[in-house]
């Protein structure tokens, strides 16, 4: 998932161990654990690449039914380190009509993973050639302009983004049961940076 996105999930999960399965989240496929570290790229043109034939697809798949598509988390971010996993945001009128857009990306090889209605009504698919995590929401989203604030913040201020990646680089040297388990532990840099970009926007 993108890093501003787990943030929020981490704050509602802290209250038990962080390997354990988050309440309120059906995985429609199996969820694998991970035991290791996790490995980090550096920042690549090619993702910026990847990205737009991404959203082109899903754009070709549902058309007529995006509101927007958004190039986020850390590949969506020029110079910054990064698992290299494409994260995109999607928004369409209303995420839990899962009729609407699920079948249409599945045909798109985007299969879906998740769904956390409690939860800002996220979905999360996945694709594979080339790695991608597609979170859907719902138009409004509050999550979904969390998202963007942060990507906006880090490709604008060079200080925040070396911060955010000297506590990546740490942390992915930990051994992790869960890839989430390893988001999660970002979540008190995160919100300090979107808490700095709020204060900037006023």
């Amino acid at each position: 998932m993108d890093d501003s996105s787990q943030a929020s999930r981490a704050e509602c999960r802290r209250e038990r161990a962080v390997s354990a399965d988050p309440e309120g989240v059906e995985f429609v496929r199996p969820r694998v654990p991970h035991h290791g570290s996790v490995h980090l790229a550096d920042a690549s043109p090619e993702w910026a690449r990847q990205y737009a034939a991404v959203a082109a697809r899903i754009r070709t798949a549902l058309a007529g039914l995006v509101l927007e598509v958004e190039h986020a988390g850390s590949t969506s971010v020029p110079g910054l380190a990064a698992k290299p996993i494409i994260d995109v945001l999607l928004l369409v009128p209303d995420a839990s009509d899962e009729a609407a857009y699920v079948p249409a990306l599945e045909a798109a090889d985007l299969l879906l993973y998740l769904r956390e209605p409690g939860w800002h009504q996220h979905r999360l698919l996945r694709g594979s050639d080339p790695p991608v995590n597609l979170h859907v929401f719902s138009v409004g989203s509050e999550e979904a302009e969390r998202m963007l604030l942060f990507r906006d913040r880090l490709r604008t201020h060079p200080e925040e983004r070396e911060r955010y990646e000297r506590t990546k680089r740490e942390l992915a040297t930990r051994h992790w049961v869960q890839v989430q388990d390893y988001a999660d532990a970002k979540s008190a840099v995160v919100e300090e940076i979107i808490a700095r970009a709020r204060r900037g926007r006023r």
